[in-house]
């Protein structure tokens, strides 16, 4: 996916137009449509608001990560996650295989 698909997506999973993009990062809809059209790149700053407006990471822009639809709330939660001391970080991940394994058996279900 390119920078401008990237923009593309997430500004739609908002619900967003490219002119509510624009207001929001302090620039014009047209200039929205031509980064999601690749046709010119914004600066880093640019790019930082319009990933601030998306709540995604400015990283999930500008490369192939591995977690594409990773947001700001998300990348948060790691972040305290790995602050926790390492017992408590068990328990929670004990706690999160319990919720996956169940997703999992109810998918096998249906």
């Amino acid at each position: 996916m390119t920078f401008g698909e990237r923009i593309t997506y997430a500004r739609k999973q908002k619900k967003l137009t490219q002119s509510d993009l624009g207001k929001l990062v302090g620039t014009s809809g047209d200039i929205i449509g031509k980064y999601e059209r690749d046709e010119i790149k914004p600066s880093v700053d640019v790019a930082a608001k319009i990933a601030d407006a998306l709540a995604v990471t400015i990283d999930y822009l500008v490369k192939d990560a591995q977690y594409q639809n990773i947001d700001n709330d998300a990348l948060n939660r790691l972040q305290q996650i790995e602050k926790l001391p390492k017992e408590e970080r068990s328990h929670l991940f004990a706690t999160m295989d319990a919720f996956f394994a169940k997703n999992k058996l109810l998918a096998l279900l249906k």
